[in-house]
């Protein structure tokens, strides 16, 4: 009888962590994916990657205020710079990026703000960002892009408000 039993509480020793593992995991991925709004940047279209600055809303590239604490940034990314790479909201601003690459694949990371998309060629990306803290947040490119990929830096300029 005690023989039967020991065995029993080894097989209860494996199989209860088999199966907690695996349902703690997709605990974590749904908690990732749903509780923390983290998600893949939506895609919002394709133009003719060599008539990006012909095309709107790429053709003025810059800041646009879309509401009262809400803006859009129209982006580009190319050899070896952002358009515009400067950028300047008020603390507490909804930034809206959207962005296209118009000659290779670049990247768009903003450390701090949860911006982290890639940048292909004549495909447009959207991803949004809360700032609420002033300060200056560098803006790089995290996809190599070739022999000056390194230089390919901007920032956003987060001001007090007015």
């Amino acid at each position: 009888m005690k023989q039967g039993a020991t065995v029993y509480l080894y097989e209860l020793a494996w199989i209860l962590p088999s199966i907690a593992i695996p349902v703690g995991m997709l605990a974590a991925l749904l908690v990732t994916a749903f509780g923390a709004g983290i998600h893949v940047p939506s895609v919002a279209g394709r133009i003719d990657p060599t008539r990006v600055t012909e095309t709107a809303p790429f053709d003025q590239p810059g800041v646009v205020q879309t509401g009262p604490v809400s803006y859009e940034v129209r982006m580009i990314g190319q050899i070896w710079a952002f358009t515009p790479n400067e950028i300047r909201v008020p603390v507490g601003s909804t930034v809206t990026f959207v962005a296209t690459s118009k000659d290779v694949i670049h990247g768009l990371f903003i450390p701090g703000a949860n911006v982290n998309v890639m940048l292909i060629p004549g495909q447009i990306s959207r991803v949004t960002a809360r700032f609420d803290r002033a300060g200056e947040f560098f803006m790089a490119c995290h996809e190599y892009c070739g022999i000056a990929h390194h230089t390919m830096g901007g920032k956003v300029i987060v001001e007090p408000r007015s």
